[in-house]
Order: C-alpha cells, then structure tokens, then sequence
C-alpha cells in the first residue's frame, strides 16, 4: 500500500511467525516482539537525512556521515514499550519519550493518560512505535498529539497493520511513512485484526 512499507527480511518474518502462534509464551513472545521492533527500527531509519563530518581514525582523517536530526523514539504503552526494549543495541543515542494509550472497548477510541516528550520536539526524528496498527486510533492520537508538541518529522512502526489502519494513518499523515512486518487481512467487528496475533500488551507482559 502507498507510503507503507513491508519489511520482508527473513528475521523479521520469523519473529513475527513466533509472535502469532497462540502457544508462544510470555518469555518468547516478549523476546520476539524486541528483535522484531529492532529490524523495524533499522528499516525505518534507514533513509534518514545525514549530514557529513569528518573524524579522526588511529591513522589519518576520514570522512563520515551522520543523522542530521537527533531521534526520539517514541513507544505507546504499554505494549509499545516491548517494540523497543532492545532499541540501545541499535539506537543508543535516541532519546526515549513515552505515550500512554489505552483503548476503551466501547468507542474504541484512544484515552491518553501519561505523557513525557522532550523539549523542543520540533528537531528531532520522532518514531511512533505501537505493535499493532488496527484502526489507527491510537497512533493517530498520538500523531496529533506530537505534532501539537511541535515534532515536525515523524515515523510510524509497527509489528503488524490492517488496511483499515494504513488508510486512516496515511488520510491523517500523508507525508509519514509506515513501516510494519505484514498488513493483514482486515478487522473484525471488535476492531481487532484477523488473523493478528491476539492482544499485544497482554502477550508481552502476561497481563
């Protein structure tokens, strides 16, 4: 789908095949959902503007290049937070904020009620991290949200996506890139996504 982009790598796969099978544990679906969010996070930074520097190797001065912008990752809790619990292997330097978002299951619409960002948001790479990308509600919450919070340069991630979800997230933010593991078939009547791999936050944390 237009602006979504599926990440195909082998790893990446795996992981998320371990993540939908319904005897996978708690241990090994929290473990899973990490290297996945890692490989989302190396493909969604992977075109990001640099700037050139030059650094002074045992020998000699050598040219290199940088990300422009400092990067703030952003998970949704709670679920969002197993996306990047090994985000430092590959993202040390990234400031990590946090959003916390719970679904009612009336209106399935988003309710906020935790929020710590970074001052001056306006300069730095901000990735949205949340596993399941459903009816968007959430991330685009949190999309406007950030944007009302000055981001100006932002990235959606997630382990897994319905069509109904990319379609209201890129309505909402034509120009933010998506990057997933796969896009499903579609959502159910409750909103979930089939086939999906059943409640995120519940399988990551046992509850």
């Amino acid at each position: 789908m237009k602006g979504c982009t599926v990440i195909g790598h082998p790893l990446a796969q795996q992981a998320l095949a371990e993540m939908r099978h319904r005897d996978t544990s708690v241990e090994n679906f929290r473990r899973a959902l990490g290297q996945l969010g890692l490989l989302l996070l190396a493909e969604a930074t992977r075109n990001l503007p640099v700037k050139s520097k030059r650094v002074r190797t045992p020998l000699a001065m050598a040219p290199a290049s940088v990300p422009a912008r400092p990067i703030a990752l952003v998970p949704i809790l709670r679920a969002g937070q197993g996306m990047v619990s090994l985000a430092d292997h590959l993202l040390p330097q990234a400031v990590h904020a946090h959003l916390g978002m719970a679904r009612n299951e009336d209106t399935l619409q988003p309710e906020c009620y935790l929020e710590k960002l970074p001052p001056r948001l306006g300069r730095y790479e901000v990735i949205v991290c949340d596993p399941m990308l459903a009816t968007a509600g959430s991330a685009i919450a949190a999309g406007q949200l950030l944007t009302q919070r000055g981001a100006c340069h932002l990235r959606f991630v997630h382990a897994l996506a319905a069509p109904e979800g990319i379609r209201a997230l890129r309505k909402a933010f034509p120009q933010a890139p998506i990057f997933t593991a796969a896009i499903d078939e579609r959502l159910n009547e409750q909103g979930y996504i089939v086939p999906g791999l059943g409640d995120a936050g519940d399988r990551c944390f046992g509850c």
